[in-house]
Parts: C-alpha cells; structure tokens; sequence
C-alpha cells in the first residue's frame, strides 16, 4: 500500500469573518458544540488554505482508491488532481472560500461559487478526522449559505459520490435535496441542491 504525505500545520493569519462565522442558534440557545466553532473567509490561495485545500484531495482521492483499488493515493495522484481540479474560483468577486476553527484550531474547510447570477455551487466541504461529529459539518453550511446570499445566490447545488456517505447525510439533514444531473464529471454520482431564504 502506498502512503500518502500528510500536510502539515502552517500557522494561521488573521481572516476575514464571514456572517454568520457560527450556525444561528435555535429559538433556545446556541449548543456548546457549535459555540465552538468559527468560520471565516480566506483567501484560497493563502498557505494555511492550500493546507485545507491537499487534506480535503488526499481524504476523498484515499476513500475512492481504497473503494476501487484498495489502497491509498499516491503523490502523484494528488498534484496531478490538484492541477486538474482547481480552487481558484473559490475567490472574490465570484466565490469565497471558508475556513473553520473549533475552539481555535484550524479544523475545516469549503467553498462556494457562482454558476449563474442565481446559483451558487458548493465545493471542498472538509473536517479534519479529529474535529468529526463535533458541527463543523453544520457550521460550515451555515457559513457557505451565508456566503453564497451575499453573492446574491437564491439557490446552492453540488455533486458529490455515492461513497461519501457522510457528506450525503449532512446535507440531507440542512436541507438539501437529490436533483437531476448538471455535472458530468467522472466522481459525481450524486447531485443535491437547496432553495436559500
């Protein structure tokens, strides 16, 4: 099995808050889970994004190669998908892209951008293995919504893959539903969208 080298930590500068940098609390109160989080825009060509930006490709290049060919991503797959797909349109005036810290760490990426004057498409939605099952997943939605309404988006799409379940299921759970195809591309199997507002 080949082995995949890991980014490291680069320190974090200062970022632009996003509103809301948190989920809306309920009626009641803010959870202490999503308390905890923060997220606010980066430039997507920052070093601290570009971080972000390999975890997220190692983490669903490994799940699909361990999938398909039961092993993990080589380096050379990765800068030859990071070539071939990327992030650049995470970026003003047409884009943001997001970074999450839970209780002050760098734990979470995403990214949004317009496809037409009304539709925003999400891209790069990532948490890091140790922050899961903690609301970055949530937090980043809320961010990205946000984001994409002041774009002046009335409506978010993505596609994603059937492996992912993960990903589906929070989406499903923020509203998102199951759509006809818009994308061809050879790792969409499943595409969703959400009406904003």
């Amino acid at each position: 099995m080949t082995s995949t080298p890991r980014a490291h930590a680069v320190p974090a500068a200062p970022a632009r808050p996003v509103s809301p940098v948190s989920p809306a609390p309920s009626a009641s109160s803010a959870s202490p889970a999503s308390s905890a989080w923060t997220v606010a825009a980066r430039p997507v060509g920052d070093p601290v994004s570009v971080v972000l930006l390999r975890e997220y490709l190692v983490d669903v290049a490994d799940r699909y190669y361990q999938l398909h060919e039961e092993r993990d991503s080589t380096p050379e797959e990765i800068e030859q998908a990071l070539a071939e797909m990327p992030s650049d349109d995470l970026a003003p005036p047409r884009g943001v892209f997001l970074l999450a810290h839970h209780e002050g760490e760098l734990a979470g990426c995403a990214g949004v951008r317009l496809l037409d004057a009304r539709t925003a498409e999400l891209k790069r939605v990532y948490v890091r293995p140790a922050k899961r099952g903690l609301g970055g997943g949530a937090a980043l939605l809320a961010a990205v919504e946000a984001a994409a309404g002041e774009l002046g988006a009335g409506r978010i799409v993505l596609d994603t893959r059937l492996d992912l379940v993960e990903a589906r299921g929070l989406y499903a759970r923020h509203g998102y539903r199951e759509v006809p195809a818009f994308t061809d591309g050879p790792y969409a199997e499943v595409w969703m969208a959400k009406e904003l507002g």
